[in-house]
């Protein structure tokens, strides 16, 4: 909104407290530039003059749900849901009140207050019976709990209520993939992308479920189709760059990968350098900056270069995110580290860490795979605190476990298992089982398990644990990519297809020497997986 209105509306209202419709106006626009906690005060004193006004206690829930205060937008929303409240000449405010309630939905959904999601749903579809969002939000809500069957479902009478919405069909692809079922995965796909051929959002949102069935012919089809829509879109040789590297071709794959740094500001964080990139070419004399770009995973993964780095030039610095910085200044060949987002020193050249590989030409031959290239940090905030929690283990095997990944990951719903499905670990004998899962309220029901949780306050933590470990098992987090730095023992649970990094079918990686692949033998199936490991453990 133009700054002017808004500077008008404060001389409106100084002089004149007293006219409510200038100040509900400054409220309004306040509320229209996301300054909730200003519009919040204009609202609350609207409503201190006249408590009766309907539509302004919409806008202070609104609001409310702007600064994530969900406990007290719910009770204002409960209040006006009430039987009799949104009557006469506030019937029309009804569609707004069930979209609140939706909106309340998905932020609920996304802190995994998932009754509480679904009683808000439930709430916004008794006012609105085809409300999108409730509707839509509902199904999520059965998903992110693994009720794919009731999900699909859901999904399926969105598609009925909004049949000309693609992101109806969109929701039930995804669906139906989490359910497996790729005969109507396919099916789905084929329908939406001939009702809207050139849309790239369609394009884009179902490649996430080709790839999760392994519909590879499919997939790649698809990359062609939309080079014909879309002659020379960066962002389609970044997408078949993941398929590359699955499939071992390196080469292209890093390529292909490449064109990351060209796709819009809002698939990638924009950084924007006026010094040149670096292109793998000798650089005595200079300083290149190297920065984080993605998860702290691929942080942790693609650090192992900078030695190769270094043995080509002057200083290398590290930007990179803060819990990580102090583990990632034990790597070979780094002279200075800077926090991500803070003001980085002078620098001639700089380079992504994840163009790396590309930068050394690397194929599965020559990936540079020596371990261990980190180390445990002289300083450790916690390490007494852990030492004391790690003597529990006496003599017994320490066996670490993380079954979770970070919930606003695209594919945790996937990667992470629900800890009650761990008990079969029970049955190993001699284990002193210790967690490095945070923010977890439930514990697998394993004997004596031992929550590291409260002492592991960044990264220099998690690497001392670890050290103490035996064996590591964890599902696809940056915990993993520690460990297999370190030259730790991991054994790694995946998905049926998994992340480009760990190939298809092999029972080792390339990546890290010391971990040992778990593969789902069939979409979901997180049984079979720890059958297995459990036999595999008795054995040794």
């Amino acid at each position: 909104m133009d700054p002017k209105p808004l500077k008008w509306l404060k001389k409106v209202k100084a002089p004149n407290p007293q006219r409510l419709t200038a100040r509900l106006d400054l409220g309004s626009a306040l509320l229209g530039q996301g300054q909730w906690v200003a519009a919040e005060r204009e609202f609350r004193a609207l409503l201190a003059e006249d408590p009766r006004r309907m539509g302004v206690q919409l806008y202070l829930v609104e609001c409310l749900l702007g600064q994530a205060a969900l406990d007290q937008a719910s009770q204002m929303l409960e209040a006006l849901a009430r039987p009799g409240a949104l009557q006469g000449q506030y019937a029309n405010l009804r569609p707004h009140l069930a979209e609140l309630w939706a909106r309340l939905s998905l932020a609920l959904l996304e802190a995994r207050r998932f009754q509480d999601a679904e009683a808000a749903c439930i709430t916004a579809l008794r006012i609105d019976l085809t409300n999108f969002r409730a509707m839509a939000n509902l199904g999520s809500v059965w998903m992110a709990q693994n009720s794919l069957e009731k999900a699909t479902r859901q999904f399926r009478e969105l598609c009925a209520a909004h049949p000309a919405d693609e992101r109806a069909r969109l929701l039930l692809i995804t669906g139906l993939a989490r359910s497996g079922d790729r005969p109507g995965t396919c099916r789905e796909i084929a329908q939406i992308l001939q009702q809207a051929p050139t849309s790239f959002l369609v394009h884009k949102s179902v490649m996430g479920p080709l790839y999760s069935l392994g519909c590879w012919d499919d997939y790649r089809a698809e990359i062609e189709r939309y080079r014909r829509v879309a002659p020379g879109l960066p962002y389609l040789d970044y997408e078949q760059s993941f398929v590359d590297l699955l499939f071992g071709d390196l080469r292209q794959g890093w390529e292909h990968f490449e064109a990351r740094l060209l796709v819009p500001e809002d698939l990638r964080p924009l950084r924007v350098f006026e010094e040149p990139a670096w292109q793998g070419e000798p650089f005595e004399g200079r300083t290149l900056l190297l920065w984080a770009e993605q998860g702290i995973g691929d942080t942790l993964m693609f650090l192992r270069y900078l030695p190769m780095v270094k043995a080509l030039g002057g200083r290398v610095l590290l930007e990179a995110q803060g819990p990580v910085l102090n583990v990632a200044g034990t790597c070979p060949g780094l002279d200075g580290l800077v926090p991500a987002g803070a003001s980085s020193q002078d620098f001639d050249l700089q380079a992504s860490i994840l163009s790396l590989p590309w930068i050394f030409h690397t194929e599965l031959e020559s990936i540079p795979d020596s371990v261990p290239y980190l180390r445990v940090p002289a300083e450790v905030p916690h390490r007494q605190g852990l030492q004391e929690l790690l003597a529990a283990a006496g003599e017994h095997t320490r066996i670490g476990l993380v079954w979770a990944g970070n919930p606003a990951h695209a594919r945790d719903s996937e990667r992470s298992i629900p800890a009650l499905a761990l008990a079969p670990l029970a049955a190993l004998p001699g284990v002193a089982w210790f967690s490095f899962q945070l923010d977890q309220a439930e514990l697998p029901p394993l004997p004596n398990l031992v929550s590291l949780a409260p002492c592991l306050g960044d990264f220099s933590d998690t690497a001392f644990a670890l050290s103490e470990m035996d064996l590591l098992i964890t599902v696809d987090t940056s915990v993993a990519h520690l460990a297999g730095a370190l030259g730790i023992p991991i054994l790694l649970l995946i998905t049926h297809q998994p992340d480009y990094r760990w190939l298809l079918e092999r029972e080792d990686s390339p990546w890290y020497p010391t971990l040992r692949l778990y593969r789902q033998p069939r979409f979901g199936d997180w049984a079979a997986v720890l059958q297995q490991i459990v036999a595999d453990l008795s054995q040794t």
